[in-house]
């Protein structure tokens, strides 16, 4: 299957790409849109790239690169008890939510801002340039994808 590209969007007060940078990797646990839901469970690949985007941020935007190092598996999350994801109608042998595993890639040294991105020819159709646009995963297109990465490589200078 050809690689595909995602942006995952997360607060960088929560988890930030620096967090990303220490941790090496980490699970994309959380997720509680079924629309989400289903592209981590049925469409990440190992080795896709993600755009990895502060949102709620100043200011909000592609703070970085990761690439996914583990296909979707159920989220743990969803079983355990008093966790502020836990459903109790997620079973573990019908398990309603998932996440993937995401392994950090490179931090941009200037976030690419949403103004930025909406003001680049090329992601008119970027869905996080959209109104309405509020899920957290989201497809991008390869080329949507290495328009983001040149923006950054210029920024750097």
């Amino acid at each position: 299957m050809a690689r595909r590209f995602w942006l995952m969007k997360v607060e960088s007060a929560v988890f930030s790409i620096h967090d990303l940078k220490k941790a090496g990797s980490t699970s994309w646990d959380g997720v509680r849109n079924y629309q989400a839901r289903n592209s981590m469970r049925d469409d990440f690949q190992v080795g896709d790239g993600v755009l990895f985007y502060h949102s709620s941020s100043d200011p909000s935007g592609v703070a970085g690169l990761a690439v996914v190092s583990r296909a979707g598996y159920p989220d743990a999350t969803a079983f355990k008890k008093g966790h502020e994801y836990f459903d109790p109608k997620s079973k573990k042998d019908a398990p309603t939510w998932f996440t993937v595993d995401v392994k950090f890639e490179q931090a941009f040294a200037h976030t690419i801002t949403l103004e930025t991105l909406k003001a680049t020819p090329g992601l008119e159709q970027m869905l996080v340039t959209r109104r309405g646009q509020r899920l957290s995963v989201m497809p991008v297109t390869e080329a949507e994808y290495r328009i983001v990465c040149d923006l950054a490589r210029k920024a750097q200078g």
